[in-house]
């Protein structure tokens, strides 16, 4: 018997797509993707199997897409380490931003015990982080960024770069209470010209650590001479 059109299965994960950032792993049902796809559930288990199945595909086939997208980037042999470590942040950055209501609901489910969500991110998030590390390693090593420990250097990076993004998605969501001062929060900080900016801060602060600690260290040569 011919197998039914592969058309199918993406209605299915776009379907996902919609719904899975609005009712996370647990109330996403099969029998509401099915309907928001068009199809009957049968349709769905020929395809999928289970709903735990579909979701790993769903998740996986949207975070493999940037990281086919960031290998090359990364790596370029045309443009210099830092050259590439932006535009390595760039991509990351903006992938979060652009499904910033996804992940805001996967760390949700994470911190609230659900295990696919758990699982995806442990076997993923060490993968992007790794690209982003080596990077910064290399640079440091040619004295492009400041020489203090890695964890130090991606953590100020993540907090500085992708923290706006979740915090704008959690106030476009309504996690977070409408705030006077902060009315335009999500407006002003998810642009790709602001996320540019943020970026470009970050590496400005890690690169200014250098002359930071060659001033530190002319000031403890000097002491020791008096």
């Amino acid at each position: 018997m011919a197998r039914p059109s592969q058309n199918i299965d993406q209605r299915l994960l776009e379907a996902g797509r919609r719904l899975l950032p609005d009712l996370g792993c647990a109330a996403l049902s099969v029998r509401r993707l099915a309907a928001e796809a068009g199809v009957n559930a049968g349709m769905f288990h020929y395809h999928f199997r289970t709903k735990d199945v579909f979701l790993q595909a769903l998740l996986q086939s949207t975070y493999d897409d940037m990281f086919a997208r960031l290998q090359p980037a990364a790596s370029a042999e045309s443009s210099s380490v830092t050259q590439n470590l932006r535009r390595a942040l760039n991509i990351i950055a903006r992938f979060v931003r652009d499904n910033r209501r996804l992940m805001l609901r996967l760390l949700t489910d994470a911190v609230s015990g659900e295990k696919l969500a758990a699982d995806f991110l442990r076997a993923n998030m060490p993968r992007h982080i790794a690209v982003v590390a080596g990077l910064m390693d290399t640079a440091r090593h040619q004295g492009r960024l400041a020489a203090i420990a890695p964890e130090q250097m991606i953590g100020f990076t993540i907090g500085a770069i992708g923290m706006p993004i979740i915090v704008g998605a959690a106030f476009e969501t309504g996690q977070l209470p409408p705030m006077p001062a902060l009315a335009h929060f999500a407006s002003e900080t998810l642009s790709d010209d602001a996320i540019a900016q943020r970026i470009d801060l970050a590496l400005a602060a890690l690169s200014v650590a250098i002359h930071d600690d060659s001033a530190a260290a002319s000031r403890g040569s000097a002491s020791a001479g008096e």
